[in-house]
């Protein structure tokens, strides 16, 4: 029967950020990480036991950038747990010195190699990562190979890279951000430096842009793709689903699985 790839967002956007993902193999036995932790500790134990999964079936976190709603119970996590938080050299030097985690992230830290991929779980995932432009102190995306899959995450990313455009043609499943609907934004309530930020090359992807990746990056291998990070006051699920169909199915690829993953409460648990 073969390993198992699990996915389940606890929620995406500005209000926090978290996910799973793991591998289970054919006795049941199973590996994973988080990626960024924006929710309570509490919360994440909750939900994964509503899986039947527990806080022993993830061994490390991977962290994005160092937004607020990335990091916001990373203390908490560092604190009680002790697990492995991977990060770039950059982004642990400055979390190193942040309020929230520089007393307890020093024993947990794991810094990931750069142009390579890491063996955060030993034999279970792989991880490399690679630069995407946001205003944060560094922000990243993931490849991420586990269970014989290819996965990438992008989330608070202003624009795609050649890179990253070249890792989500080579995977299976592809987290992208689709923040907002131009539209909605410019004709929107935000102050003008608000619009400014969220519109500029560091700021975030539009439903439009996200589109245009789609377009770029479709493969045949393609088989998942979840939208992350939408916008509360300048997007709607039905608009970034919308737009990312049409993408799928100008490329042919009326068989992907398409999902818009919720912002403040939990995706259900997926099979990738």
């Amino acid at each position: 029967m073969g390993n198992k790839v699990l996915f389940k967002s606890f929620s995406s956007g500005s209000c926090g950020n978290c996910y799973y993902l793991g591998v289970e193999d054919e006795d049941g036995g199973r590996q994973g990480v988080l990626i960024d932790a924006g929710v309570s500790l509490r919360r994440v134990k909750k939900e994964l036991a509503q899986e039947g999964l527990g806080l022993e079936d993830f061994s490390a976190i991977l962290l994005t950038h160092d937004h607020m709603d990335h990091i916001r119970s990373l203390a908490s996590f560092c604190k009680h747990l002790g697990k492995a938080v991977w990060a770039t050299e950059e982004l642990h030097r400055a979390l190193s010195h942040h309020i929230l985690t520089h007393e307890y992230i020093g024993s947990c830290r794991k810094v990931l190699k750069k142009g390579g991929w890491n063996p955060v779980v030993a034999g279970q995932v792989l991880v490399r990562y690679f630069e995407v432009p946001h205003d944060a102190t560094q922000t990243v995306g993931f490849a991420i190979q586990l269970g014989g899959k290819n996965y990438v995450h992008i989330t608070d990313c202003g624009r795609m890279t050649t890179e990253a455009l070249s890792f989500c043609s080579q995977a299976q499943t592809v987290v992208l951000e689709s923040n907002y609907d131009k539209r909605m934004l410019i004709e929107g309530s935000y102050p003008k430096e608000l619009k400014d930020r969220i519109l500029n090359e560091k700021g975030h992807m539009s439903n439009d842009e996200t589109a245009q990746a789609i377009k770029e990056f479709s493969h045949e291998g393609l088989e998942n793709l979840f939208l992350c990070h939408l916008s509360e006051n300048n997007n709607t699920p039905e608009r970034a689903y919308e737009s990312a169909k049409a993408a799928l199915q100008e490329a042919n690829l009326t068989k992907v699985r398409l999902q818009t993953l919720p912002r403040q409460t939990p995706s259900p648990l997926i099979l990738l």
